[in-house]
């Protein structure tokens, strides 16, 4: 059996309007009883509002269907920390995952600095990460992404603003989201799978296709976001990741793989 790592952002939605054809590719997964997630590298919405996001573009999945970096971050918490007091700086999806994991957000003694976006940004958030990092607290950062999109164009993402704080601090992160394997081999057990049984879809070489690889997954490139027919050489050139299939986009990928 097959299951499937998909990506949101370029893969099923751009902003508010689905991508054609990906309300009919996952409806076939549902049909088929097919196991997948949508992992994504944004840590600031919930599953429950992602979830939301789809179902109001007609693309019908659970809460349950949604894997985020947030999510991520605070299983490696649990599985590899020691301490529960969490310096986060993040939006609501971030605090609201460390939270329900059992986690204290403080600004005193922190074990750890978690850091994912944060529109809300503020040079003294910045500095009292620094102050801790340098007070010895271990460094989480969500996800590498120096860009994401925006209604209004690409914004500095998540890894835009860990590199002033590791330019700062001196302190390496523990990264969680693609293309590192943390977060794919967590999705992976959470489908209960093997990763050569799983595919890897989404529209950026870099994150999707390098954390499918990183995981030992099978991996498709859609051509319907970052990467497109006009570039995808150059994309996969400068990655240095080749997918084992490119495709136009989720149906073109669904027909190659029934082949």
């Amino acid at each position: 059996m097959h299951g499937f790592l998909i990506d949101l952002d370029g893969t099923l939605y751009k902003g508010n309007e689905a991508i054609p054809g990906a309300k009919e590719f996952v409806d076939l997964l549902n049909k088929n009883s097919l196991p997948y997630l949508l992992v994504t590298n944004n840590s600031s919405r919930s599953p429950e509002h992602v979830a939301g996001h789809l179902n109001g573009m007609g693309i019908e999945v659970g809460p349950d269907r949604v894997y985020t970096t947030a999510m991520a971050s605070a299983q490696y918490l649990l599985e590899h920390g020691s301490g529960n007091r969490v310096y986060c700086i993040g939006e609501e999806g971030l605090q609201s995952a460390l939270l329900e994991a059992g986690f204290e957000l403080t600004d005193k003694e922190p074990d750890y600095v978690v850091q994912g976006i944060d529109r809300q940004l503020s040079y003294d958030k910045l500095a009292s990460a620094v102050k801790h990092l340098l007070g010895g607290a271990r460094y989480i950062l969500t996800n590498p992404d120096h860009l994401l999109p925006s209604d209004s164009g690409l914004i500095p993402g998540a890894g835009s603003i860990g590199a002033l704080i590791r330019t700062a601090s001196g302190a390496n992160p523990v990264v969680i989201g693609k293309p590192s394997p943390v977060i794919m081999n967590y999705a992976l057990a959470r489908l209960e799978l093997q990763a050569k049984d799983t595919w890897v879809i989404g529209d950026n070489t870099a994150t999707d296709i390098g954390g499918g690889i990183a995981a030992g997954c099978r991996t498709a490139l859609v051509l319907t976001g970052l990467a497109t027919e006009a570039n995808v050489r150059e994309h996969i050139s400068k990655s240095g990741n080749e997918p084992d299939l490119i495709c136009r986009d989720l149906p073109h990928f669904w027909n190659s793989l029934m082949k």
